[in-house]
């Protein structure tokens, strides 16, 4: 059926004013705030204290627990937090009381020296990486609860509200943290940053919780387990298979085994390239000469500013032409952008090519993660989407988080090839990031493998 594609356009844009993408996207502000507390800021912190790479890149495995999240996911969807609750709904009760830990570490955490003490800052950084990883599971809910099934339209707008959100809250903090880290030292720095928190916990209570149809559709649930098991619907046992059996089958059960595994990979896959860039990108910086407040200046608000575009150009893209082209597009070029870092490897501390990296970095990043973050939504069914989202999320978080500890190795075992010495077009970290630009290739091939169940996912988004 032909269309008006100047209509279709505005319409794209002016579903931008729905209130609730406001509400996505200060929550989405308090997802990535606490990636810059346990993540750039620390490795700038630890690089300044004269910590080694290998441990700087030990130190990331804190983010582990974002890879597991989806253990404990299942009592976001079901546990009703006592008082919090009554006055605030599922979602934001959960999300509030995790800020409010967030707050307390990040408070405590000035107050140390992690050239003195790194085991204490390690204990703080986990505790605000597992309130971090809670939240999110409770924060993706909530997007997913606020826009209905046969809203599918709206998922590429609420991923971008999302993903703006997120990078907002990780660079705005951050560009400040770094043009004021060598003046007022890093302690100060985290001062600033609590207070932060406390801006995201007004957030909280300032968003509105959404309406859902979850509880009847878990009460159903609770009816067939009871009528399989032979037991009341307010037994122990049919609560407890509710709630942790039930999430994992329907997701097998609407995908079939064999293609819900293939997607399980393929969502493990996606990002394994990028989190290992993202990971020694700090280090990096400071390594070939730049600053921290060059490091600021571009890597965190000329970043910033790229991705809030990019990602509504993106969303826009996706709306029109569907995710799945996004999501080989996007991942051929989040690959094909690493190489820029090889290139800036080989060239210096040059300021118009990092700002020509970050620019490139930034536009394929969002618009691969706007395609990825909308397929994750659109396989998450209704009845239990803090525990299935938080399945597929941290399935993407794995290699973002546990494997990524692993990079700072990766240079240095890189960095002790000896034939490396005698080939001038080539050095340790541009060998690094070549590596990385391959490890997307897996992903990008089982993209097409899927196609056929992709485009029936498609077919049912119109």
């Amino acid at each position: 059926m032909s269309h008006d594609p100047a209509q279709t356009w505005r319409e794209t844009l002016t579903s931008y004013l729905d209130r609730r993408l406001l509400w996505v996207f200060l929550l989405g502000c308090a997802s990535g705030f606490p990636w810059l507390l346990i993540g750039s800021n620390m490795s700038g912190w630890l690089k300044d204290a004269g910590l080694t790479r290998t441990a700087i890149g030990l130190f990331g495995s804190v983010f582990a627990v974002y890879a597991i999240n989806w253990m404990w996911a299942p009592l976001i969807d079901r546990v009703k937090l006592p008082v919090l609750h009554k006055y605030l709904g599922q979602r934001r009760s959960w999300i509030l009381l995790m800020q409010v830990i967030m707050l307390v570490c990040t408070l405590s955490i000035a107050n140390t020296d992690p050239s003195f003490n790194l085991w204490l800052t390690t204990t703080l950084a986990f505790t605000i990486a597992l309130a971090s990883s809670t939240q999110d599971i409770a924060i993706d809910a909530f997007r997913i609860d606020s826009f209905q099934e046969q809203e599918k339209n709206k998922l590429p707008q609420a991923a971008a509200m999302a993903v703006i959100g997120w990078w907002t809250g990780y660079s705005l903090p951050g560009y400040f943290a770094f043009i004021n880290a060598d003046s007022i030292g890093w302690n100060g720095v985290y001062y600033g940053m609590a207070a932060f928190v406390g801006l995201l916990i007004l957030f909280t209570l300032f968003v509105g919780e959404p309406n859902t149809n979850r509880e009847k559709l878990q009460a159903e649930a609770e009816s067939r387990y009871a009528k399989r098991l032979n037991q009341g619907e307010s037994s122990i046992m049919v609560w407890f298979s509710v709630t942790i059996v039930e999430p994992f089958a329907e997701f097998f059960r609407r995908n079939g085994v064999q293609v819900a595994l293939t997607l399980l990979l393929f969502v493990f896959l996606f990002k394994i390239g990028e989190a290992f860039l993202g990971r020694m990108s700090i280090v990096f910086y400071k390594e070939i000469g730049f600053s921290n407040e060059d490091i600021g200046h571009y890597s965190k608000l000329i970043g910033w500013g790229a991705t809030v575009v990019f990602t509504l150009i993106g969303s826009a893209v996706n709306v029109r032409f569907g995710v799945v082209r996004g999501l080989l597009i996007g991942g051929i070029a989040m690959a094909a952008s690493n190489l820029m870092f090889a290139l800036m490897a080989q060239i210096g501390p040059n300021k118009d090519l990092f700002l020509a990296t970050i620019l490139v970095d930034n536009f394929t990043s969002a618009f691969a993660t706007i395609a990825f973050v909308s397929f994750l939504t659109f396989l998450t069914g209704r009845a239990f989407s803090a525990t299935q989202y938080a399945l597929l999320a941290s399935l993407g978080n794995l290699g973002r988080t546990t494997l990524s500890s692993f990079s700072g190795s990766m240079v240095d075992w890189i960095e002790s090839f000896e034939w490396l010495n005698g080939v001038d077009w080539l050095n340790p970290w541009s060998l690094f990031f070549i590596i990385t630009t391959l490890m997307v290739l897996p992903s990008l091939a089982m993209i097409v493998g899927l196609r056929h169940h992709f485009k029936r996912l498609a077919e049912l988004q119109k």
